[in-house]
């Protein structure tokens, strides 16, 4: 088995919503994500401190970039800006 494609922890995080954000941002740039123990935690929050959140995990290969989009998203460079349309291409803004 080729080591570099093994699942590794990238983050873990308290809001599942995050969770799913984040992995949505990963799928985006073409990153395969498994995304576990969120059901847990949106069925009952309180669970989230006692099983350590929900886990992101990405193939080994791509940890390096991932770091890089999450870091994006932590700093904020990922946000929308607010004099944008979510209905019209970044082209067509002025």
């Amino acid at each position: 088995m080729d080591n570099n494609n093994d699942y590794c922890l990238l983050a873990r995080l308290m809001i599942p919503t995050d969770a799913h954000v984040i992995r949505g941002c990963l799928e985006a740039a073409g990153i395969p994500v498994i995304l576990t123990d969120d059901q847990h935690m949106q069925a009952n929050l309180l669970l989230a401190p006692a099983i350590g959140g929900a886990r992101i995990l990405v193939r080994e290969s791509d940890v390096a970039r991932a770091n890089d989009i999450l870091a994006a998203y932590e700093r904020g460079d990922l946000a929308l800006s607010e004099d944008v349309d979510v209905g019209l291409a970044e082209d067509d803004v002025q």
